[in-house]
């Protein structure tokens, strides 16, 4: 077990750093910057006397003066830009604000802002983070990876920017959902921001009011697609095994066929998972037996039906299957259990067009017959309730409204207490909101969202509104990954991430209709995450470490935001 997720200078049991550099270098670099933070003695020995106001300020102190600056902004998308800007001056303050700010914070740094953010991107940017990676760029690779001064790069989030949220290719833009991911995984999951880095595969794109603009900050040209784009990620991997061998990838807003492919491609040649597809079934699967927490019915008696059969779509179909499985629901059973629909209607045995990615969820002959659908249709959503009569319904279709009123109401006609998911995003592109999902089955739904929504009251009770925020599962399951030194990621490390997400959900919440903990709670999720996704990791090579030790090796890779005390590096 690996408990290693700091940088390699510094000496957790004295606090202390060695730092080679003075004055106004010491200033600009963001990893070791304190601002008005630098001790008396600190500010003797490396050359800063006169280069700061005389004041000491103490990193709560720092904290507090942050705040107010972001408050006084007067949007959400200036108070991002706040927050980057802080990143690139001083990290160690901006993952203290972000930490003990999580609730008010978390919709900046990440949905539903960071959609904005990324379509703004080329205007609002002040200083590059991460590596850049282009098609001109093939055959120097590791050099570039290693350009970024971090050697020992332990989790990569890679994205080429063709699916960013629900606004699709957003080129150069798509650069915020890794930085913004890596900001909540060192905020979650404790990873020091040294050992992280974004990259941005820019294979151009085909979003012409982005090539139109003159200031776009991209690679000019159309998206990059076919066999050149293959040696790309070709190349992409080798340098990633040449730079970083110890590293994770995580995968994060590639297109739907793309990002099954890639992530079936390169699964087993490097430790890599896909954040859209496995992550969202892992925080989805969580939701669903937190539900069934308070119905008190097992997995395997539910009918699922899916608006969208997207990659998100069909990730979470794929982890319901596992843990059907898992609980010993017989095949034709699992079967039955799962309708999903996509642009053309209900997906089925014959019906064209069908993708490939999406036959496995298609129903049969036998299945079709027994839900009392004839004929060739497309058999909307409406029609898809009516028949099935489903239990629960998850919307990943990225069409604001899609839930229609008809069809929720006709599935409560045939469910106490239905279960409705609707979790695209940003918020925009919601299926439904809470309030209409709660008044059309008189306040007997239990909904949780992809986006933050606040608490809905309905009939003289206030439900809270759960966030399936993937938040809530890949920074544990990255750093188990990372602590467990994994070389692979199989699909039941999702299944853990799910069962011990569910686990975590409290009583209280659970009452007041919550299926999700509070974002509040986010570091300790992702602190009992990485330790059953390390244990499971460890079991599947044959090892059975003690519990405690596991945990401790957790506890020692999670960086805690505060200033270590600096000493002059020794000559030489």
């Amino acid at each position: 077990m690996d408990g290693t997720a700091r940088p390699a200078r510094s000496s957790p049991a004295a606090g202390e750093i060695e730092v080679a550099l003075r004055g106004i270098r010491l200033l600009e670099d963001p990893l070791l910057n304190k601002d008005t933070a630098f001790t008396d003695d600190e500010r003797d020995a490396f050359g800063l006397r006169g280069l700061l106001p005389p004041r000491v300020l103490t990193i709560r102190e720092q904290v507090a003066l942050e705040l107010e600056h972001l408050r006084r902004k007067g949007d959400d998308l200036e108070r991002y830009v706040g927050l980057v800007a802080l990143q690139d001056r001083n990290e160690t303050l901006f993952h203290r604000v972000l930490l003990d700010n999580l609730e008010e914070l978390l919709p900046i740094v990440y949905t539903p802002t960071v959609g904005l953010a990324c379509q703004r991107y080329s205007h609002i940017m002040r200083r590059p983070r991460g590596v850049w990676i282009t098609p001109d760029d093939v055959a120097r690779i590791p050099a570039l990876l290693r350009a970024a001064g971090r050697p020992d790069v332990r989790l990569l989030v890679v994205t080429d920017n063709e699916r960013i949220l629900g606004l699709g290719d957003l080129g150069a833009g798509g650069m915020g959902i890794p930085v913004g991911k890596l900001a909540i995984y060192t905020a979650a999951a404790g990873i020091h921001p040294s050992l992280t880095l974004p990259v941005s595969l820019d294979v151009g794109t085909d979003n012409e009011e982005l090539l139109a603009d003159p200031l776009y900050l991209g690679y000019r040209r159309p998206r990059l697609r076919g066999e050149a784009y293959d040696r790309l990620l070709e190349a992409f991997v080798d340098g990633v095994r040449s730079a970083f061998p110890r590293a994770v990838i995580q995968w994060e807003d590639f297109k739907q066929h793309n990002a099954i492919r890639v992530l079936d491609r390169f699964r087993d040649r490097i430790c890599s998972f896909n954040d859209d597809i496995q992550g969202t079934a892992g925080v989805v699967l969580a939701g669903i037996l937190s539900a069934l927490r308070i119905l008190g019915e097992p997995l395997a008696a539910q009918r699922i039906v899916f608006l969208g059969a997207g990659a998100s779509g069909i990730g979470i179909a794929r982890l319901v299957r596992r843990a059907m499985e898992a609980e010993g629901a017989p095949p034709e059973t699992i079967r039955r259990a799962i309708a999903m629909l996509d642009r053309n209607g209900l997906i089925y045995e014959g019906r064209t067009p069908l993708d490939e990615d999406k036959r496995p969820f298609a129903l049969g002959p036998a299945e079709m017959a027994s839900y009392g659908f004839a004929g060739a249709d497309r058999f909307d959503l409406e029609a898809v309730v009516r028949r099935v009569r489903p239990t629960i319904l998850v919307g990943t279709s990225g069409t604001p409204g899609a839930f229609t009123e008809a069809a929720v109401r006709e599935m409560a006609r045939h469910r106490e207490r239905p279960v409705i998911l609707p979790l695209s995003n940003p918020t925009s592109n919601a299926e439904a909101v809470p309030a209409d999902l709660l008044a059309w089955t008189g306040g007997r739904a239990l909904v949780a969202t992809g986006s933050p929504f606040g608490p809905v009251r309905v009939g003289g009770r206030t439900h809270v509104i759960g966030q399936a925020n993937n938040a809530f599962v890949f920074p544990g399951v990255g750093l188990g990954l990372v602590v467990a030194e994994a070389r692979t990621v199989r699909d039941e490390v999702f299944l853990v991430a799910a069962r011990a997400l569910a686990r975590l959900v409290g009583e209280d919440r659970l009452r007041r209709g919550a299926l999700f903990p509070s974002v509040s709670d986010l570091r300790s999720v992702s602190r009992a995450i990485a330790v059953d996704v390390a244990l499971s990791v460890a079991a599947d090579r044959g090892e059975r470490p003690d519990r405690g030790e596991v945990e401790e090796a957790v506890d020692r890779a999670m960086w805690y935001p505060d200033y270590a005390r600096y000493r002059p590096a020794s000559p030489g």
